[in-house]
């Protein structure tokens, strides 16, 4: 592919950054990765992909990829914590793709980031390259990483997560709020299960001031996973690190009084790994001459409507739609109409994450799970 175009840097190779490169690379731009780990690894967490969002893979080219290897569940299934009593089922399988178009599949956060590595050349990945400062002029940008490497592009696209460097240099430095809560989660094999049926559903067990979420990740079914939302005192605090392990002593005790299959499905994990969850209230935007921040860099939510990844997929599609045909001089414009049709609906999504009641009760998601990022009207900036 020709890479003649003007010259992007994308710090952070997340979903949202490898999507958005490949699809800036297919354009002709001049488009490099900056990843500040120096390996990609599958670490015990799922991920929940609505019609929405597979839309977006169905355009990169990696549905039949995800299809083969992905759990459809059957329903989103919502129970009582303690007695197991249904409060809401809402069918997915063949009547949400029959009603949205696509399908609802759940699977390895791991699983999916591969199948979007494969989309990006390796050469246009620079791992080991944390970024310590930028530099801005009307035209260009300069990158400064800790190794003294320095680089001069055309534009930045910040998807470097909701401790970015840039999002605090385009809207100045706020530490995002720790909720007093911390999500335990692993994946492990089936066969560790014993005496409980988790069921063909996504299903999520309600209780007054915590919840988990269970459901398998692979076709064949053969592996967990879960994840709860659980009270922590206000002192813990995590730089939101994916690998940092929990205590299943204390996390066995926090849902001593639910269900007795989510005991089971606790007692069967043999480690959990332990992750604050972080909020920020929407921004007011997001682009500052040619640099713009995608997914979390912007728009960092709660993980109680399963969107954030969505979110960041569907902000690549926009911005590579905006930035289709542009020239150097026209970046800054149409990285303004990016934020502009981006920002109500991300801002929309957060809102509703943070109020953590998605489909307890009976929900209607057409306006989450209709939306298509390929033909979703652009708006000027």
């Amino acid at each position: 592919m020709s890479t003649t175009g003007p010259r992007i840097a994308i710090v952070g190779a997340g979903i949202g950054g490898l999507a958005a490169a490949h699809l800036l690379l297919k354009q002709g731009f001049n488009v490099t990765v900056y990843e500040q780990a120096s390996r990609f690894a599958r670490v015990g967490a799922g991920i929940q992909q609505s019609p929405n969002v597979m839309k977006v893979h169905r355009g990169l080219g990696i549905e039949k990829r995800l299809r083969e290897t992905a759990f459809a569940p059957r329903t989103s299934l919502n129970r009582d914590a303690i007695t197991g009593d249904t409060t809401n089922e809402f069918p997915l399988g063949k009547e949400v793709e029959e009603r949205y178009g696509a399908p609802f599949l759940a699977m390895h956060r791991g699983d999916l980031h591969a199948a979007l590595a494969d989309l990006v050349p390796a050469d246009k990945i620079a791992l080991n390259r944390k970024l310590k400062r930028i530099d801005q002029d009307g035209s260009s940008a300069s990158l400064f990483f800790e190794d003294g490497e320095r680089i001069d592009v055309d534009a930045v696209i910040a998807a470097d997560g909701v401790h970015s460097l840039i999002r605090d240099y385009i809207v100045g430095p706020e530490q995002p709020r720790f909720t007093g809560r911390v999500a335990y989660r692993t994946t492990f094999p089936v066969s560790l299960l014993k005496n409980v049926d988790i069921g063909l559903s996504r299903t999520k067990w309600w209780g007054p001031d915590r919840h988990i979420v269970i459901y398998f990740t692979t076709a064949n079914r053969d592996e967990v996973y879960f994840v709860t939302s659980t009270p922590e005192k206000a002192d813990w605090m995590t730089r939101e690190s994916w690998s940092t392990k929990g205590d299943l002593g204390e996390l066995q005790e926090a849902f001593k009084t639910f269900h007795p299959d989510v005991r089971a499905v606790l007692a069967a994990a043999p480690e959990v790994h332990k992750w604050g969850i972080f909020e920020r209230d929407p921004l007011p935007h997001w682009t500052r001459g040619n640099m713009t921040l995608l997914g979390d860099a912007c728009h960092p939510m709660t993980p109680y409507m399963a969107s954030g990844a969505a979110m960041a997929l569907e902000d690549a599609v926009i911005l590579s739609r905006c930035l289709e045909g542009a020239t150097r001089q026209e970046m800054n414009e149409r990285f303004k109409s990016y934020e502009a049709t981006r920002l109500p609906r991300c801002s929309a999504v957060q809102a509703g994450s943070s109020a953590n009641n998605w489909m307890r009760n009976a929900t209607n998601p057409d306006w989450l799970y209709g939306y298509d990022a390929w033909t979703a009207p652009l708006e000027n900036s």
